[in-house]
């Protein structure tokens, strides 16, 4: 226990030098009593922008308070989000991922320059899930983090859907097999209000993979957005970061080692994003933990697929939440050996002992038992090779093609892809070479979304590749390989592939080929020369020329 419970903010509000401090906080709203109780700050990351963080506002003031009836003082800032679902495709994907730095960055500034004793991180789209964390991690002050939630499923024609099915009805209506009045009634009824995509896409994975890691409380994150529990366990979250206050229970005492390993299975075992791996190589990176690319395929290898979720399997994570949840999932996955359940979370508890708890929902379908899994083995693989020395990432949840071998049709950037796609000119067996989309040379390393559903509506989900230094959004599936490393502005050799030449996918040796002599690798490469930057001014030049390979995590 902690006997100071304003260890930082004391500096801030005591003694008569720090008058001029008070004098600012009581115009907004502070008295006299408030002095003398710790500071806590609320981190939100609320927009209209996007429904994902839409509904964050009402979730901190459910937290505020819980702080204020657990005896802190809570002060809410707000830092950015940049929605993937609606920037996809533009120039503006490429200000994603470098938002996930700037949402760290903020956080941290905020709290280091207000003296807060404590941190509450509130999260909704996709960047704004990993860079509260890796704040959370670098302050190292008692913390958590909050997820905002998952949107329900829209109805079209009777079924559920989720944003995925209107990016794959973009590539179906340029193909003539949806009409234009389908097109709008889908697109109408796919997002029926707040909270982040409803697949286990991106935001979901992180939801997930942070539970069990251990810094957001076991079953919190997955109560979807708009569920009348999400105001009780927001309460809750107030008054548990005044015990972790009290208790003096930082993340460095939460995320080791093997904390990390269990958030990689809970991805392996959901079938979530391949973005995991770049944000788990960065909270590790924050907190410095030792975290090597290849540590996700040797989790993936014993960690089986349990969960039937989309993008390839067939329910939602709203659905997930009904059949018993996150617990459920560690559970399964405890009774089965296969995590480390002595890793202690937020909660003062043991990932083991929350699972004490967990309740099936009788006849649910969605999770599956370890003994007999959707798949022996987990949604992610690495994959190396002559066209990936450093690694690239894919996602074989829910597809059984393991292997494609097919000529390459090359385009140095996403919407010359997308335009082939939409024109007909890609074909049954091709391979997509996406380059110069990496975290330097696009800037900022797009999702491939536009594409790769593109190419699912128009019937080429299961016979065209696609690779790219880029990355994927949660909700791709098919054979693609993204975060090829070394990325094409720093001379990898996915800048020297050719239109025409043969490219090999082989999933069960990990490889990533162009058949290409190593003398003919060569020589194309030495006569490679880079491009000029695209942005020479602002923060897009700035992250490329700061920010690490996406082997690293992309982190700057």
């Amino acid at each position: 226990m902690v006997s100071d419970l304003k260890h930082k903010s004391r500096e801030l509000t005591q003694g008569p030098g720090r008058a001029p401090a008070r004098a600012m906080l009581r115009a907004v709203g502070l008295r006299d009593e408030d002095f003398d109780k710790p500071l806590v700050a609320v981190a939100n990351t609320w927009s209209e922008v996007t429904p994902c963080n839409f509904h964050l506002r009402d979730i901190a003031d459910k937290v505020k308070a819980g702080i204020r009836e657990a005896g802190g003082v809570p002060l809410e800032f707000n830092s950015i989000v940049i929605s993937d679902g609606i920037s996809m495709g533009t120039e503006g994907m490429k200000t994603s991922l470098i938002s996930r730095e700037v949402v760290a960055d903020s956080i941290e500034l905020v709290v280091r320059g207000h003296l807060f004793d404590a941190v509450l991180a509130i999260s909704g789209c996709d960047k704004t899930i990993p860079g509260t964390v890796m704040a959370l991690a670098r302050l190292n002050l008692p913390s958590l983090m909050l997820y905002g939630g998952s949107i329900m499923p829209g109805q079209f024609r009777g079924r559920n859907v989720s944003i995925q099915e209107v990016f794959e009805a973009v590539g179906a209506h340029a193909r003539g097999t949806m009409s234009d009045t389908d097109l709008h009634d889908l697109e109408s009824h796919a997002c029926p209000g707040a909270g982040s995509c409803g697949g286990q896409f991106t935001a979901n994975t992180m939801s997930i993979a942070f539970e069990f890691l251990g810094i957001s409380p076991m079953g919190f994150n997955g109560v979807p957005a708009l569920d009348a529990r999400k105001e009780s366990v927001s309460v809750q979250c107030g008054h548990l970061v005044m015990d972790l206050l009290k208790r003096n229970l930082r993340p460095k005492n939460i995320i080791t080692r093997d904390a990390l390993e269990n958030a990689i299975a809970a991805v392996a075992s959901t079938g979530g994003s391949t973005n995991a791996v770049l944000h788990l190589l960065a909270v590790a990176h924050e907190i410095g933990v030792a975290l090597d690319i290849d540590d996700f395929d040797a989790v993936n290898q014993r960690i089986p697929l349990i969960a039937d979720l989309k993008p390839g399997g067939r329910y939602m994570a709203a659905d997930l939440y009904q059949a018993g949840g996150t617990r459920l999932v560690a559970k399964r996955l405890i009774e089965a050996g296969l995590l480390k359940g002595e890793c202690v979370t937020v909660t003062g508890r043991t990932i083991k002992e929350e699972t004490e708890t967990a309740s099936e929902t009788p006849g649910q379908e969605v999770l599956y038992r370890p003994e007999e899994p959707i798949k022996a083995t987990g949604g992610l693989v690495i994959l190396h090779g002559n066209l990936a020395p450093d690694g690239c990432v894919v996602k074989v949840a829910g597809h059984s093609k393991l292997t494609h071998i097919g000529p390459a049709k090359v385009f140095d950037c996403e919407e010359d892809a997308f335009a082939a796609v939409q024109n007909r000119e890609i074909v049954d067996n091709d391979v997509v070479v996406i380059r110069y989309e990496g975290p330097q040379g696009g800037p900022g390393m797009r999702e491939m979304l536009g594409v790769t559903s593109a190419l699912v509506g128009a019937g080429l989900g299961e016979t065209v590749a696609l690779l790219t230094d880029g990355r994927f959004s949660g909700a791709t599936h098919g054979m693609m390989a993204g975060h090829v490393t070394p990325e094409a502005a720093k001379g990898g050799p996915i800048a020297v592939v050719r239109n025409g030449d043969t490219i090999t996918f082989d999933v069960p040796n990990r490889r990533l080929d162009v058949q290409l002599s190593p003398d003919e690798m060569a020589d194309r490469l030495q006569q490679w020369t880079a491009p000029p930057p695209k942005y020479t001014s602002g923060v897009l030049a700035k992250y490329a020329r700061t920010v690490s390979s996406a082997s690293k995590g992309a982190v700057t």
